[in-house]
Protein backbone atom coordinates (compact mmCIF):
# COMPACT_ATOMS: atom_id res chain seq x y z
CA UNK A 1 0.00 0.00 0.00
CA UNK A 2 1.51 3.54 -1.06
CA UNK A 3 0.25 6.39 0.94
CA UNK A 4 1.09 9.93 0.42
CA UNK A 5 0.74 12.75 2.98
CA UNK A 6 -0.29 15.98 1.89
CA UNK A 7 1.18 18.41 4.34
CA UNK A 8 4.25 18.24 6.68
CA UNK A 9 2.25 19.88 10.03
CA UNK A 10 1.73 18.19 13.22
CA UNK A 11 -0.61 15.54 12.33
CA UNK A 12 0.71 14.94 9.31
CA UNK A 13 4.28 13.99 10.45
CA UNK A 14 2.94 12.13 13.36
CA UNK A 15 1.12 9.98 11.15
CA UNK A 16 4.00 9.53 9.03
CA UNK A 17 6.36 8.94 11.12
CA UNK A 18 3.77 6.57 12.50
CA UNK A 19 3.66 4.76 9.64
CA UNK A 20 7.46 4.82 8.40
CA UNK A 21 8.04 3.82 11.85
CA UNK A 22 5.51 0.04 10.95
CA UNK A 23 7.15 -0.56 7.53
CA UNK A 24 4.66 1.14 5.83
CA UNK A 25 5.41 2.64 2.05
CA UNK A 26 4.73 6.40 3.13
CA UNK A 27 5.85 9.60 1.43
CA UNK A 28 5.16 13.35 2.99
CA UNK A 29 5.26 16.59 0.72
CA UNK A 30 5.25 19.84 1.80
CA UNK A 31 4.41 23.39 -0.18
CA UNK A 32 7.06 25.25 1.26
CA UNK A 33 10.98 25.10 1.07
CA UNK A 34 11.17 24.11 4.98
CA UNK A 35 9.25 22.49 7.00
CA UNK A 36 7.87 24.98 9.23
CA UNK A 37 7.34 24.87 12.87
CA UNK A 38 6.41 28.73 13.74
CA UNK A 39 7.70 30.76 16.90
CA UNK A 40 5.13 29.60 19.40
CA UNK A 41 4.37 27.52 21.94
CA UNK A 42 1.74 24.88 22.61
CA UNK A 43 0.62 22.32 25.55
CA UNK A 44 -0.35 18.51 24.84
CA UNK A 45 -2.86 17.34 26.47
CA UNK A 46 -3.71 14.11 28.24
CA UNK A 47 -5.46 12.37 25.44
CA UNK A 48 -2.31 14.33 22.60
CA UNK A 49 0.23 12.48 24.55
CA UNK A 50 -2.16 9.09 24.61
CA UNK A 51 -2.34 9.46 20.88
CA UNK A 52 1.42 9.89 19.93
CA UNK A 53 1.79 6.85 22.56
CA UNK A 54 -0.55 4.81 20.15
CA UNK A 55 1.51 6.21 17.06
CA UNK A 56 4.66 4.65 18.67
CA UNK A 57 6.41 7.54 18.90
CA UNK A 58 5.46 8.83 22.28
CA UNK A 59 8.49 8.02 24.72
CA UNK A 60 11.04 11.20 23.76
CA UNK A 61 7.68 13.41 25.11
CA UNK A 62 7.19 11.18 27.87
CA UNK A 63 10.60 11.78 28.48
CA UNK A 64 10.08 15.41 28.22
CA UNK A 65 7.40 15.78 30.29
CA UNK A 66 9.20 13.62 33.26
CA UNK A 67 11.79 16.22 33.28
CA UNK A 68 9.32 19.62 33.89
CA UNK A 69 8.37 20.80 36.52
CA UNK A 70 4.15 19.54 37.67
CA UNK A 71 1.92 22.27 35.09
CA UNK A 72 -0.57 23.95 37.40
CA UNK A 73 -2.84 26.36 36.02
CA UNK A 74 -6.81 28.26 35.81
CA UNK A 75 -8.36 30.96 35.37
CA UNK A 76 -7.92 34.41 37.04
CA UNK A 77 -9.65 37.56 36.28
CA UNK A 78 -7.61 40.96 35.18
CA UNK A 79 -6.56 41.97 38.52
CA UNK A 80 -4.98 38.07 38.84
CA UNK A 81 -7.45 36.72 41.40
CA UNK A 82 -7.96 32.99 40.67
CA UNK A 83 -11.48 32.34 39.09
CA UNK A 84 -10.94 28.43 39.34
CA UNK A 85 -8.18 25.93 39.01
CA UNK A 86 -7.89 23.10 36.68
CA UNK A 87 -6.90 19.41 38.73
CA UNK A 88 -3.32 18.66 38.75
CA UNK A 89 -4.10 15.57 37.86
CA UNK A 90 -5.16 16.78 33.92
CA UNK A 91 -2.09 20.01 34.26
CA UNK A 92 0.31 17.63 35.56
CA UNK A 93 -0.02 15.10 33.10
CA UNK A 94 0.02 17.66 29.83
CA UNK A 95 3.26 18.83 28.35
CA UNK A 96 3.97 22.57 27.13
CA UNK A 97 7.02 23.01 25.00
CA UNK A 98 7.35 25.09 21.82
CA UNK A 99 6.32 24.08 18.04
CA UNK A 100 10.27 24.19 17.25
CA UNK A 101 10.85 21.30 19.66
CA UNK A 102 8.29 19.63 18.89
CA UNK A 103 8.52 19.32 15.08
CA UNK A 104 11.95 18.28 16.07
CA UNK A 105 10.73 15.58 18.07
CA UNK A 106 8.42 14.22 14.97
CA UNK A 107 11.11 14.65 12.19
CA UNK A 108 13.67 12.44 14.13
CA UNK A 109 11.52 9.29 12.94
CA UNK A 110 11.13 10.24 9.29
CA UNK A 111 14.01 9.78 6.87
CA UNK A 112 14.70 12.69 4.59
CA UNK A 113 14.09 10.76 1.93
CA UNK A 114 10.56 10.42 2.73
CA UNK A 115 10.10 14.45 3.02
CA UNK A 116 9.48 16.26 -0.21
CA UNK A 117 9.56 20.10 0.35
CA UNK A 118 8.99 22.92 -1.94
CA UNK A 119 6.17 20.58 -3.04
CA UNK A 120 2.76 21.76 -3.06
CA UNK A 121 -0.17 20.32 -3.65
CA UNK A 122 -3.15 21.43 -6.59
CA UNK A 123 -4.96 19.07 -7.41
CA UNK A 124 -6.25 15.61 -6.05
CA UNK A 125 -8.39 12.78 -8.16
CA UNK A 126 -10.31 10.93 -5.89
CA UNK A 127 -10.88 7.94 -7.79
CA UNK A 128 -7.08 7.30 -8.82
CA UNK A 129 -5.13 8.54 -5.83
CA UNK A 130 -3.23 10.42 -8.73
CA UNK A 131 -2.22 13.85 -6.68
CA UNK A 132 -0.92 17.30 -9.23
CA UNK A 133 1.84 19.32 -7.98
CA UNK A 134 2.66 22.89 -8.58
CA UNK A 135 5.89 21.87 -10.27
CA UNK A 136 3.80 20.00 -12.90
CA UNK A 137 4.52 16.68 -11.80
CA UNK A 138 2.09 13.83 -10.87
CA UNK A 139 2.62 10.86 -8.03
CA UNK A 140 -0.41 8.40 -7.79
CA UNK A 141 -1.02 6.47 -4.09
CA UNK A 142 -3.17 3.90 -2.81
CA UNK A 143 -3.98 5.76 -0.41
CA UNK A 144 -3.98 10.11 0.13
CA UNK A 145 -3.94 11.59 3.46
CA UNK A 146 -5.44 15.23 3.10
CA UNK A 147 -2.94 16.72 6.07
CA UNK A 148 -2.67 20.39 4.47
CA UNK A 149 -4.22 22.82 7.06
CA UNK A 150 -7.67 25.05 7.09
CA UNK A 151 -6.73 26.19 3.59
CA UNK A 152 -6.19 22.69 2.50
CA UNK A 153 -6.10 22.26 -1.16
CA UNK A 154 -6.95 18.19 -0.97
CA UNK A 155 -10.41 19.25 0.83
CA UNK A 156 -10.72 21.98 -1.90
CA UNK A 157 -10.50 19.13 -4.28
CA UNK A 158 -12.12 16.13 -3.29
CA UNK A 159 -14.83 17.30 -0.80
CA UNK A 160 -17.56 20.46 -0.79
CA UNK A 161 -15.28 22.70 0.92
CA UNK A 162 -17.05 25.21 2.89
CA UNK A 163 -13.89 27.04 3.40
CA UNK A 164 -12.87 29.11 6.90
CA UNK A 165 -14.63 31.83 8.46
CA UNK A 166 -13.36 34.51 10.82
CA UNK A 167 -13.66 34.26 14.68
CA UNK A 168 -13.97 38.16 15.04
CA UNK A 169 -10.65 38.14 16.98
CA UNK A 170 -7.08 38.30 16.83
CA UNK A 171 -4.14 36.79 18.50
CA UNK A 172 -0.47 37.56 19.47
CA UNK A 173 2.08 34.80 20.49
CA UNK A 174 5.56 34.55 21.70
CA UNK A 175 7.59 33.66 23.16
CA UNK A 176 9.71 35.19 26.54
CA UNK A 177 12.39 33.93 28.49
CA UNK A 178 13.44 35.26 31.69
CA UNK A 179 10.44 35.53 33.58
CA UNK A 180 9.67 32.72 35.89
CA UNK A 181 6.26 31.27 36.19
CA UNK A 182 5.04 29.18 39.28
CA UNK A 183 1.49 27.88 37.27
CA UNK A 184 0.46 28.80 34.02
CA UNK A 185 -2.88 30.65 33.77
CA UNK A 186 -5.71 32.22 31.11
CA UNK A 187 -6.85 35.59 31.92
CA UNK A 188 -10.67 36.81 31.01
CA UNK A 189 -11.39 40.26 30.93
CA UNK A 190 -13.73 42.10 29.13
CA UNK A 191 -13.61 41.10 24.58
CA UNK A 192 -9.76 40.16 25.94
CA UNK A 193 -7.58 37.65 27.16
CA UNK A 194 -4.11 36.82 28.34
CA UNK A 195 -2.82 33.53 28.93
CA UNK A 196 1.04 32.35 29.84
CA UNK A 197 1.95 28.81 30.44
CA UNK A 198 5.71 27.72 31.79
CA UNK A 199 7.76 25.84 28.94
CA UNK A 200 9.36 22.41 29.92
CA UNK A 201 12.38 24.28 28.99
CA UNK A 202 12.36 26.92 31.54
CA UNK A 203 10.80 29.37 28.51
CA UNK A 204 7.48 30.94 28.92
CA UNK A 205 5.02 30.80 26.01
CA UNK A 206 2.43 33.95 26.01
CA UNK A 207 -0.77 34.36 23.54
CA UNK A 208 -3.08 37.49 23.79
CA UNK A 209 -6.51 37.96 22.47
CA UNK A 210 -8.76 40.85 21.89
CA UNK A 211 -11.82 41.04 19.70
CA UNK A 212 -11.58 43.17 16.60
CA UNK A 213 -11.79 43.11 12.72
CA UNK A 214 -9.64 40.31 11.10
CA UNK A 215 -5.35 41.24 11.36
CA UNK A 216 -3.83 42.41 8.15
CA UNK A 217 -0.69 40.34 6.98
CA UNK A 218 3.01 42.41 7.86
CA UNK A 219 0.89 44.21 10.90
CA UNK A 220 1.55 43.36 14.65
CA UNK A 221 -0.70 46.48 16.65
CA UNK A 222 1.63 46.31 19.26
CA UNK A 223 0.43 49.50 20.33
CA UNK A 224 -3.27 47.59 20.98
CA UNK A 225 -1.75 44.90 22.44
CA UNK A 226 0.27 47.00 25.49
CA UNK A 227 -2.84 49.43 25.82
CA UNK A 228 -4.87 46.37 26.64
CA UNK A 229 -3.02 44.40 29.15
CA UNK A 230 0.01 46.60 30.19
CA UNK A 231 -2.67 47.62 33.78
CA UNK A 232 -3.40 43.38 33.82
CA UNK A 233 -2.35 41.93 36.68
CA UNK A 234 1.80 40.37 37.14
CA UNK A 235 3.33 38.84 35.46
CA UNK A 236 1.60 40.40 32.22
CA UNK A 237 3.40 43.36 31.91
CA UNK A 238 6.80 41.89 32.26
CA UNK A 239 5.63 39.16 29.99
CA UNK A 240 5.13 41.77 27.08
CA UNK A 241 8.64 43.46 27.91
CA UNK A 242 10.20 40.32 27.83
CA UNK A 243 10.75 39.62 24.00
CA UNK A 244 12.05 42.05 21.19
CA UNK A 245 8.94 43.44 19.60
CA UNK A 246 9.78 41.63 16.26
CA UNK A 247 9.35 38.31 17.59
CA UNK A 248 6.04 38.75 18.86
CA UNK A 249 3.75 36.99 15.84
CA UNK A 250 -0.21 38.94 15.47
CA UNK A 251 -2.52 36.84 13.42
CA UNK A 252 -6.42 36.35 12.60
CA UNK A 253 -8.74 33.16 14.15
CA UNK A 254 -10.25 31.35 11.83
CA UNK A 255 -12.20 27.94 11.91
CA UNK A 256 -14.12 26.02 9.07
CA UNK A 257 -16.87 27.64 7.69
CA UNK A 258 -19.28 24.76 8.90
CA UNK A 259 -18.46 20.63 9.64
CA UNK A 260 -17.95 18.65 7.30
CA UNK A 261 -20.50 15.82 6.13
CA UNK A 262 -17.83 12.83 5.83
CA UNK A 263 -13.57 12.91 6.70
CA UNK A 264 -13.41 10.90 3.57
CA UNK A 265 -14.15 10.46 -0.37
CA UNK A 266 -13.27 7.09 -1.77
CA UNK A 267 -9.10 6.83 -1.53
CA UNK A 268 -9.00 10.42 -0.05
CA UNK A 269 -9.17 11.18 4.13
CA UNK A 270 -8.84 14.17 5.68
CA UNK A 271 -6.77 14.85 8.73
CA UNK A 272 -5.88 17.54 11.46
CA UNK A 273 -6.98 21.34 10.33
CA UNK A 274 -8.03 20.21 7.15
CA UNK A 275 -10.62 18.26 8.05
CA UNK A 276 -12.13 20.21 11.64
CA UNK A 277 -9.71 23.27 11.94
CA UNK A 278 -10.92 24.88 15.12
CA UNK A 279 -10.43 28.05 17.38
CA UNK A 280 -7.61 27.14 20.19
CA UNK A 281 -10.06 28.20 22.93
CA UNK A 282 -9.68 24.49 23.88
CA UNK A 283 -6.08 24.26 23.49
CA UNK A 284 -7.21 21.11 21.07
CA UNK A 285 -6.43 21.83 17.43
CA UNK A 286 -3.31 19.40 17.61
CA UNK A 287 -4.34 17.79 19.89
CA UNK A 288 -7.26 16.04 17.87
CA UNK A 289 -4.76 15.94 14.84
CA UNK A 290 -2.87 13.40 16.61
CA UNK A 291 -5.93 11.66 17.60
CA UNK A 292 -6.91 11.70 13.99
CA UNK A 293 -3.42 10.06 12.91
CA UNK A 294 -3.65 7.87 15.57
CA UNK A 295 -7.19 6.07 14.72
CA UNK A 296 -5.90 6.68 10.69
CA UNK A 297 -2.79 5.25 11.81
CA UNK A 298 -3.94 2.04 13.19
CA UNK A 299 -6.30 1.06 10.38
CA UNK A 300 -4.03 1.33 7.65
CA UNK A 301 -1.51 -0.91 9.91
CA UNK A 302 -4.18 -3.53 9.64
CA UNK A 303 -4.28 -3.06 5.81
CA UNK A 304 -7.72 -1.26 5.59
CA UNK A 305 -8.94 1.20 3.72
CA UNK A 306 -12.42 1.44 5.14
CA UNK A 307 -12.48 4.90 6.42
CA UNK A 308 -15.73 4.73 7.15
CA UNK A 309 -14.68 3.48 10.15
CA UNK A 310 -11.89 6.20 10.90
CA UNK A 311 -15.08 8.55 9.89
CA UNK A 312 -17.70 7.17 12.45
CA UNK A 313 -14.54 7.49 15.19
CA UNK A 314 -13.01 10.99 14.19
CA UNK A 315 -15.89 13.18 13.22
CA UNK A 316 -18.25 13.20 15.93
CA UNK A 317 -15.81 13.88 18.88
CA UNK A 318 -13.47 16.61 16.71
CA UNK A 319 -16.42 18.43 15.64
CA UNK A 320 -18.13 18.26 19.05
CA UNK A 321 -15.16 19.78 20.63
CA UNK A 322 -15.06 22.64 17.94
CA UNK A 323 -18.26 23.58 19.03
CA UNK A 324 -17.57 23.66 22.14
CA UNK A 325 -14.03 25.70 21.28
CA UNK A 326 -16.39 28.05 18.83
CA UNK A 327 -18.94 28.68 21.99
CA UNK A 328 -16.24 29.46 24.19
CA UNK A 329 -14.78 32.29 22.18
CA UNK A 330 -18.40 33.51 21.56
CA UNK A 331 -18.71 33.73 25.70
CA UNK A 332 -15.42 35.77 25.87
CA UNK A 333 -15.50 37.82 23.43
CA UNK A 334 -19.71 39.29 23.99
CA UNK A 335 -20.68 42.05 25.73
CA UNK A 336 -18.64 44.56 27.71
CA UNK A 337 -17.39 45.14 31.68
CA UNK A 338 -20.79 44.30 33.11
CA UNK A 339 -20.90 40.98 31.25
CA UNK A 340 -17.28 39.85 31.95
CA UNK A 341 -17.86 40.89 35.49
CA UNK A 342 -20.54 38.73 35.66
CA UNK A 343 -19.04 36.02 33.59
CA UNK A 344 -16.18 35.82 35.95
CA UNK A 345 -18.39 35.95 38.92
CA UNK A 346 -20.25 33.06 37.95
CA UNK A 347 -17.01 31.03 37.19
CA UNK A 348 -15.35 31.64 40.42
CA UNK A 349 -18.80 30.52 42.74
CA UNK A 350 -18.56 27.06 40.35
CA UNK A 351 -16.89 24.40 42.34
CA UNK A 352 -12.85 23.53 40.73
CA UNK A 353 -13.80 20.04 40.60
CA UNK A 354 -16.93 20.94 38.09
CA UNK A 355 -14.74 23.15 36.10
CA UNK A 356 -12.32 19.84 35.95
CA UNK A 357 -14.47 17.53 35.11
CA UNK A 358 -15.72 19.51 32.08
CA UNK A 359 -11.93 19.62 30.98
CA UNK A 360 -11.72 16.14 31.53
CA UNK A 361 -14.78 15.16 29.65
CA UNK A 362 -12.34 16.35 26.23
CA UNK A 363 -8.57 15.13 27.63
CA UNK A 364 -9.87 11.69 28.61
CA UNK A 365 -9.35 9.33 25.61
CA UNK A 366 -7.98 6.01 24.87
CA UNK A 367 -7.46 5.30 20.64
CA UNK A 368 -10.39 3.11 19.91
CA UNK A 369 -10.78 -0.43 18.26
CA UNK A 370 -10.67 -0.15 14.15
Amino acid sequence: MRIGIIGAGISGLALGAALHRSGMDVQIYEEHPQIRSGGAGITLAPNGLAALDALGIGADFRALQQQQTPLQGGIRSPRGDWLTRISPEITGASLALDRATLHALLLAGIPGSRVRTSAGAVGVDKQSGTVSFADGTEERFDVVVGADGIRSAVRASCFDDPGMAYADYNAWRAIAEGVSLDAGFETWGARARFGAVPLHDGHTYWFAVTSGPAAQPGTQALHELHATFKQWHDPIPALLRAIPEASIQYLPIHELAKPLPSYHNEKVVLIGDAAHAMTPNLGQGACQGLEDAAVLARLLRAGSTDFSAYDAHRRRRSQQIARQSRLIGRALHTGGDRVAAARNWMLKHVPDAVTSRQVQAVTAWEVPEV
